[in-house]
């Protein structure tokens, strides 16, 4: 019996109808850009997040990208002089330091939480130069990072706070949803994500409506009104068969997230008597949507091999942390930098969680786990 690490097929069927109307409402409208689509899911994710203002991208990258630009961390051919610093967790997708080089700063890295996973904000604050313009906590897998203390980190010097909630939408911490804690947040729609879309897809949320406005500019090129820039953009907007489909999973995405806890909570009793399976700690404070979840064992490849031979889709989300990336190398750091970042790197796996598991799959993955463990 094969198991995916992720079952689209199986969600789809639960929108199949919704989604293929709305689809067919743009193909008749042949308005593909922006429109009432776009326009009503940004609508409906601010709501949903509990945010003034939400904005259409293209993806959760282009999020990332536009949102540096709006603040205007973004170097252009004319400046001179140091780059303006910008940190980020160590480990992570490669698309929050990326974002950070594309637009002309520098990514400085900070050590995660070996609990959580997400930055750790005392190694934030030790890398704090007067350079620093922004810090990019990651709420990564689903789990707020640690907000309150990165927020007072960031005011008490006047630097702006980027949320990466690629991982997080619905995701909340003492009750508040991702989207409330910084500047902006940047979400991603990529067909993965707990509310995934046809393709590529992203947003900025923010409580700023002046930072909105520039974001809105921003992703079209920095145009306003047509034809005329006052700054230099991109093309960063939304299509309006994502917002479509999206439009018709949103509704779903809270009941979604009951499943994908409930399924963790079985393997957290599942693994409860075996020592040799770390399990995801989330925060009391935290409510996670487990985009993903991810257990830690020592025998790492032993057990992914054990788990591929039997057909149970696994993945290794960061095998190499970013510091240690071939194409940050100018930036100096070496192996060693950030242990914990690399520990995680060289023990974790992530399992299924996708909502529609069935109790016999989650029984075979966790008994998979446990016989292999070390």
């Amino acid at each position: 019996m094969k198991i995916p690490l992720l079952d689209l097929k199986k969600q789809y069927a639960l929108v199949r109808a919704e989604t293929e109307k709305s689809i067919r409402d743009v193909l008749e409208s042949q308005l593909f850009i922006g429109g009432k689509y776009v326009a009503d899911f940004e609508e409906a994710v601010a709501g949903y997040s509990g945010v003034r203002c939400a904005v259409g991208v293209s993806s959760g990258t282009d999020a990332l990208l536009v949102s540096l630009m709006a603040l205007g961390i973004c170097r252009s051919p004319l400046d001179e002089g140091p780059a303006d610093e910008v940190i980020v967790p160590a480990y992570t997708f490669f698309a929050t330091a990326g974002s950070v080089w594309r637009a002309g700063a520098r990514p400085v890295f900070a050590d995660i939480n070996p609990d959580t996973y997400n930055i750790d904000p005392d190694s934030v604050l030790s890398k704090i130069t007067p350079r620093t313009r922004a810090i990019i906590p990651v709420h990564l897998y689903g789990q707020c990072a640690e907000m309150e203390r990165i927020r007072e980190i960031a005011s008490a010097r006047s630097i702006a706070v980027i949320e990466d909630g690629a991982q997080a939408i619905g995701a909340s911490r003492d009750g508040v949803k991702v989207g409330n804690f910084g500047d902006c947040a940047c979400l991603s729609f990529f067909p993965s994500k707990n509310l995934g879309g046809l393709g590529d897809g992203g947003m900025v949320l923010t409580n700023d409506e002046s930072l909105a406005k520039s974001v809105r500019e921003l992703r079209n090129h920095g145009m306003e009104p047509k034809y005329y820039h006052r700054r230099v953009g991109g093309n960063f907007r939304l299509d309006a068969i994502q917002a479509a489909g999206l439009l018709a999973k949103l509704p779903h995405l809270d009941a979604w997230g009951e499943m994908r806890r409930a399924n963790a909570a079985f393997y957290d009793s599942a693994f409860a008597g075996c020592p040799q399976v770390r399990t995801p700690r989330i925060d009391p404070r935290n409510r996670s949507i487990y985009n993903q979840y991810v257990i830690s064992v020592g025998n790492r490849d032993e057990v992914l091999a054990h788990l591929r031979d039997m057909e149970i889709g696994c993945e290794i989300y960061y095998p190499l942390p970013l510091h240690i990336q071939e194409c940050f190398k100018p930036l100096g750091y070496a192996e060693g930098d950030f242990p914990n970042s690399e520990y995680a790197a060289k023990h974790t796996i992530a399992l299924p969680i996708y909502p529609e598991l069935e109790k016999g799959q989650l029984e075979r993955i966790a008994g998979a786990v446990a016989e292999s463990a070390r």
